[in-house]
Protein backbone atom coordinates (compact mmCIF):
# COMPACT_ATOMS: atom_id res chain seq x y z
CA UNK A 1 0.00 0.00 0.00
CA UNK A 2 1.46 3.57 -1.02
CA UNK A 3 2.15 6.42 1.27
CA UNK A 4 -1.36 8.00 -0.35
CA UNK A 5 -3.40 4.97 0.07
CA UNK A 6 -1.88 4.81 3.75
CA UNK A 7 -2.73 7.74 4.97
CA UNK A 8 -6.17 8.37 3.36
CA UNK A 9 -7.02 4.55 5.17
CA UNK A 10 -5.82 6.43 8.54
CA UNK A 11 -8.25 9.71 8.03
CA UNK A 12 -10.85 7.15 7.60
CA UNK A 13 -10.33 5.50 10.53
CA UNK A 14 -9.77 8.21 12.51
CA UNK A 15 -13.34 9.59 11.03
CA UNK A 16 -15.13 6.87 11.68
CA UNK A 17 -13.80 6.47 15.13
CA UNK A 18 -14.84 10.35 15.59
CA UNK A 19 -18.29 9.57 14.35
CA UNK A 20 -18.69 6.65 16.65
CA UNK A 21 -17.50 8.23 19.50
CA UNK A 22 -20.01 10.82 19.48
CA UNK A 23 -23.02 9.49 19.09
CA UNK A 24 -22.10 6.99 22.05
CA UNK A 25 -21.57 10.49 23.93
CA UNK A 26 -25.08 11.31 22.64
CA UNK A 27 -26.61 8.19 23.71
CA UNK A 28 -24.69 8.55 27.30
CA UNK A 29 -26.02 11.98 27.73
CA UNK A 30 -29.98 10.96 27.50
CA UNK A 31 -32.10 12.77 29.57
CA UNK A 32 -33.14 9.83 31.71
CA UNK A 33 -29.64 7.92 30.97
CA UNK A 34 -27.47 6.65 33.74
CA UNK A 35 -25.94 10.12 34.57
CA UNK A 36 -29.72 11.26 35.54
CA UNK A 37 -29.56 8.37 38.49
CA UNK A 38 -30.58 10.22 41.51
CA UNK A 39 -30.82 7.16 43.55
CA UNK A 40 -30.13 3.98 44.20
CA UNK A 41 -33.07 1.70 46.53
CA UNK A 42 -33.19 -1.74 47.54
CA UNK A 43 -36.56 -3.29 48.23
CA UNK A 44 -36.97 -5.23 50.84
CA UNK A 45 -40.10 -6.88 52.28
CA UNK A 46 -40.66 -3.82 54.63
CA UNK A 47 -42.97 -1.18 53.30
CA UNK A 48 -41.17 2.21 52.70
CA UNK A 49 -41.41 5.74 51.05
CA UNK A 50 -38.23 6.22 48.67
CA UNK A 51 -36.91 9.54 48.05
CA UNK A 52 -36.98 10.50 44.40
CA UNK A 53 -39.95 8.05 43.37
CA UNK A 54 -43.47 8.39 44.35
CA UNK A 55 -45.45 5.95 46.67
CA UNK A 56 -44.95 3.57 49.43
CA UNK A 57 -42.80 0.40 48.07
CA UNK A 58 -41.88 -3.24 49.34
CA UNK A 59 -41.27 -6.44 47.83
CA UNK A 60 -43.05 -9.64 48.43
CA UNK A 61 -43.39 -13.11 46.88
CA UNK A 62 -40.69 -11.80 44.00
CA UNK A 63 -43.59 -8.95 43.00
CA UNK A 64 -43.00 -5.72 43.53
CA UNK A 65 -46.22 -3.40 45.33
CA UNK A 66 -46.23 -0.06 45.10
CA UNK A 67 -49.42 2.40 47.39
CA UNK A 68 -50.07 4.98 45.58
CA UNK A 69 -51.48 7.84 47.71
CA UNK A 70 -54.02 10.75 46.24
CA UNK A 71 -52.32 13.07 43.98
CA UNK A 72 -49.19 10.64 43.33
CA UNK A 73 -48.36 9.79 39.68
CA UNK A 74 -47.00 7.02 38.17
CA UNK A 75 -47.57 6.09 34.54
CA UNK A 76 -46.64 2.72 31.98
CA UNK A 77 -46.46 3.40 28.64
CA UNK A 78 -48.62 6.71 28.96
CA UNK A 79 -51.22 4.67 31.20
CA UNK A 80 -51.63 6.50 35.05
CA UNK A 81 -51.33 3.25 37.15
CA UNK A 82 -53.12 5.95 40.45
CA UNK A 83 -56.65 5.91 39.48
CA UNK A 84 -57.92 5.61 42.55
CA UNK A 85 -57.19 6.84 46.09
CA UNK A 86 -54.85 4.15 47.66
CA UNK A 87 -54.27 2.56 44.71
CA UNK A 88 -51.40 -1.07 45.22
CA UNK A 89 -50.03 -1.15 41.98
CA UNK A 90 -47.96 -4.62 41.15
CA UNK A 91 -44.78 -5.11 39.02
CA UNK A 92 -43.23 -8.71 38.42
CA UNK A 93 -41.35 -10.76 38.74
CA UNK A 94 -39.09 -9.83 36.60
CA UNK A 95 -36.01 -11.59 35.26
CA UNK A 96 -32.60 -10.97 36.18
CA UNK A 97 -30.66 -8.01 34.63
CA UNK A 98 -34.52 -7.11 33.50
CA UNK A 99 -36.14 -4.06 34.58
CA UNK A 100 -39.24 -1.87 33.23
CA UNK A 101 -39.38 1.94 33.30
CA UNK A 102 -42.27 4.01 34.72
CA UNK A 103 -43.24 7.70 34.89
CA UNK A 104 -43.62 10.34 37.39
CA UNK A 105 -43.57 13.90 36.22
CA UNK A 106 -40.15 14.39 34.27
CA UNK A 107 -38.51 11.34 36.15
CA UNK A 108 -38.23 8.06 34.81
CA UNK A 109 -38.36 5.29 37.73
CA UNK A 110 -36.45 2.03 36.50
CA UNK A 111 -37.70 -1.14 38.85
CA UNK A 112 -35.00 -3.91 38.15
CA UNK A 113 -33.72 -7.00 39.22
CA UNK A 114 -29.65 -6.56 39.62
CA UNK A 115 -27.97 -10.08 41.96
CA UNK A 116 -31.11 -11.07 42.96
CA UNK A 117 -32.65 -8.30 44.47
CA UNK A 118 -35.12 -5.65 43.45
CA UNK A 119 -33.51 -2.12 42.96
CA UNK A 120 -35.59 1.14 42.12
CA UNK A 121 -33.76 4.14 40.33
CA UNK A 122 -35.23 7.28 39.84
CA UNK A 123 -33.73 8.77 36.93
CA UNK A 124 -33.97 13.16 36.81
CA UNK A 125 -33.15 14.76 34.15
CA UNK A 126 -32.32 17.99 36.12
CA UNK A 127 -29.20 15.63 38.28
CA UNK A 128 -25.95 17.21 38.56
CA UNK A 129 -24.28 14.66 37.40
CA UNK A 130 -26.02 15.08 33.73
CA UNK A 131 -26.53 18.44 33.85
CA UNK A 132 -22.41 19.30 34.40
CA UNK A 133 -20.85 16.14 32.09
CA UNK A 134 -18.27 17.43 29.76
CA UNK A 135 -17.64 14.38 27.93
CA UNK A 136 -15.24 11.65 28.00
CA UNK A 137 -11.66 11.83 27.57
CA UNK A 138 -10.32 9.28 25.22
CA UNK A 139 -6.94 8.11 23.67
CA UNK A 140 -6.49 9.57 20.04
CA UNK A 141 -7.31 6.59 17.88
CA UNK A 142 -4.74 4.07 17.09
CA UNK A 143 -5.28 1.32 14.40
CA UNK A 144 -2.39 -0.57 15.62
CA UNK A 145 -5.29 -1.74 18.74
CA UNK A 146 -7.61 -3.10 15.91
CA UNK A 147 -6.63 -6.32 15.68
CA UNK A 148 -8.12 -9.78 14.71
CA UNK A 149 -9.22 -12.54 16.54
CA UNK A 150 -10.84 -15.76 16.53
CA UNK A 151 -14.06 -16.71 18.66
CA UNK A 152 -13.83 -20.33 19.82
CA UNK A 153 -17.53 -21.42 21.17
CA UNK A 154 -17.51 -24.05 24.37
CA UNK A 155 -18.69 -27.34 23.88
CA UNK A 156 -21.24 -25.70 26.21
CA UNK A 157 -22.30 -22.30 27.70
CA UNK A 158 -20.09 -21.47 30.79
CA UNK A 159 -21.91 -20.33 33.60
CA UNK A 160 -19.66 -17.58 34.75
CA UNK A 161 -20.07 -15.67 38.30
CA UNK A 162 -18.17 -12.36 38.72
CA UNK A 163 -18.37 -9.40 41.13
CA UNK A 164 -19.95 -5.84 41.17
CA UNK A 165 -19.18 -2.04 41.63
CA UNK A 166 -21.33 -2.73 44.75
CA UNK A 167 -20.56 -4.57 47.13
CA UNK A 168 -22.95 -7.83 48.31
CA UNK A 169 -23.98 -9.47 44.90
CA UNK A 170 -22.53 -11.08 42.34
CA UNK A 171 -23.75 -11.38 38.41
CA UNK A 172 -23.95 -14.84 37.02
CA UNK A 173 -23.11 -14.77 33.17
CA UNK A 174 -23.54 -17.15 30.68
CA UNK A 175 -20.22 -17.60 28.61
CA UNK A 176 -20.46 -19.27 25.80
CA UNK A 177 -17.29 -18.53 24.28
CA UNK A 178 -13.55 -17.03 24.04
CA UNK A 179 -11.94 -14.58 21.95
CA UNK A 180 -8.24 -15.57 21.16
CA UNK A 181 -6.10 -12.84 19.21
CA UNK A 182 -2.42 -11.27 19.34
CA UNK A 183 -1.52 -8.26 20.63
CA UNK A 184 1.91 -6.73 21.72
CA UNK A 185 3.35 -9.64 20.91
CA UNK A 186 1.50 -11.72 23.21
CA UNK A 187 -1.33 -14.50 22.34
CA UNK A 188 -4.06 -13.45 24.66
CA UNK A 189 -7.94 -14.84 25.20
CA UNK A 190 -11.34 -12.76 26.56
CA UNK A 191 -14.29 -14.62 28.04
CA UNK A 192 -16.98 -13.73 26.49
CA UNK A 193 -20.74 -12.64 27.25
CA UNK A 194 -23.60 -12.93 24.89
CA UNK A 195 -24.12 -9.38 23.88
CA UNK A 196 -27.43 -7.02 23.78
CA UNK A 197 -27.74 -7.31 20.10
CA UNK A 198 -29.01 -11.00 18.76
CA UNK A 199 -25.56 -11.82 17.32
CA UNK A 200 -23.19 -9.79 19.61
CA UNK A 201 -21.01 -10.67 22.03
CA UNK A 202 -19.42 -8.33 25.17
CA UNK A 203 -16.25 -8.52 26.96
CA UNK A 204 -15.47 -6.93 29.90
CA UNK A 205 -11.94 -6.37 30.59
CA UNK A 206 -9.02 -4.69 32.57
CA UNK A 207 -5.17 -4.30 31.21
CA UNK A 208 -1.58 -2.41 32.29
CA UNK A 209 -3.81 0.79 32.08
CA UNK A 210 -6.20 0.27 34.28
CA UNK A 211 -6.22 2.59 37.12
CA UNK A 212 -3.85 4.65 35.83
CA UNK A 213 -5.33 5.98 32.75
CA UNK A 214 -8.45 4.48 32.14
CA UNK A 215 -10.97 3.72 35.03
CA UNK A 216 -9.43 0.32 37.79
CA UNK A 217 -12.68 -1.85 37.86
CA UNK A 218 -13.28 -2.57 34.02
CA UNK A 219 -14.08 -2.09 30.48
CA UNK A 220 -16.22 -3.14 28.14
CA UNK A 221 -15.88 -3.83 24.05
CA UNK A 222 -18.98 -5.17 21.57
CA UNK A 223 -18.03 -7.40 18.93
CA UNK A 224 -19.89 -9.43 16.35
CA UNK A 225 -18.29 -12.43 14.90
CA UNK A 226 -18.87 -13.86 11.69
CA UNK A 227 -19.60 -16.75 10.91
CA UNK A 228 -16.38 -18.75 10.46
CA UNK A 229 -15.90 -17.15 13.98
CA UNK A 230 -13.71 -13.96 12.80
CA UNK A 231 -13.35 -11.10 14.68
CA UNK A 232 -12.43 -7.61 14.56
CA UNK A 233 -11.72 -6.20 18.26
CA UNK A 234 -11.61 -2.76 17.64
CA UNK A 235 -10.17 -1.46 21.16
CA UNK A 236 -10.21 2.15 20.45
CA UNK A 237 -13.70 1.05 21.23
CA UNK A 238 -13.63 -0.11 24.54
CA UNK A 239 -16.13 2.33 26.53
CA UNK A 240 -16.69 2.96 30.54
CA UNK A 241 -19.41 1.34 32.37
CA UNK A 242 -22.16 3.09 34.17
CA UNK A 243 -19.76 2.94 37.54
CA UNK A 244 -16.94 4.67 36.01
CA UNK A 245 -19.66 7.77 36.74
CA UNK A 246 -21.57 6.67 39.71
CA UNK A 247 -21.71 4.73 42.74
CA UNK A 248 -25.41 4.40 41.98
CA UNK A 249 -24.21 1.71 39.47
CA UNK A 250 -24.29 -1.87 39.86
CA UNK A 251 -21.85 -3.32 37.16
CA UNK A 252 -20.27 -6.16 36.81
CA UNK A 253 -16.31 -7.01 37.07
CA UNK A 254 -14.78 -9.12 34.44
CA UNK A 255 -14.22 -12.68 35.07
CA UNK A 256 -10.28 -13.35 36.41
CA UNK A 257 -9.42 -14.44 33.15
CA UNK A 258 -9.98 -11.69 31.71
CA UNK A 259 -7.21 -8.94 33.24
CA UNK A 260 -4.99 -8.48 30.00
CA UNK A 261 -1.50 -8.70 31.04
CA UNK A 262 -0.94 -5.84 28.77
CA UNK A 263 -1.60 -2.47 28.19
CA UNK A 264 -4.02 -1.18 25.89
CA UNK A 265 -3.45 2.63 25.26
CA UNK A 266 -6.69 2.67 23.25
CA UNK A 267 -10.43 3.61 23.96
CA UNK A 268 -12.25 5.57 27.08
CA UNK A 269 -9.79 6.86 29.75
CA UNK A 270 -11.50 7.62 33.23
CA UNK A 271 -14.02 10.39 33.15
CA UNK A 272 -13.01 13.47 34.35
CA UNK A 273 -15.72 13.06 37.39
CA UNK A 274 -13.62 10.45 38.78
CA UNK A 275 -9.72 11.94 37.96
CA UNK A 276 -9.73 13.36 41.46
CA UNK A 277 -10.46 10.20 43.53
CA UNK A 278 -7.54 8.38 41.72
Amino acid sequence: MNALSTGTALESFDADWQEWHAAHEKQRAHPHGFLAVTHLHWLGSEAARLEGAPGIWRVEADVVRVVLEPGESLQRDGRELNTEAGTTVTFGPIEERGGINLLSGNTVIEVAKRGGEYIVRPRNPENGLLRNYQGTPAYSPDAAYAVRGTYVPFEAPRPTTVGAAVEGIQHVYEAPGEIRFRLAGEDLALTAFNGHAPGSLSVLFTDQTSGRTTYPANRSLSVVPAPDGAVELDFNRAVNLPCAYTDLATCPLPPAENRLPVAIEAGEKIPYERQDKQ
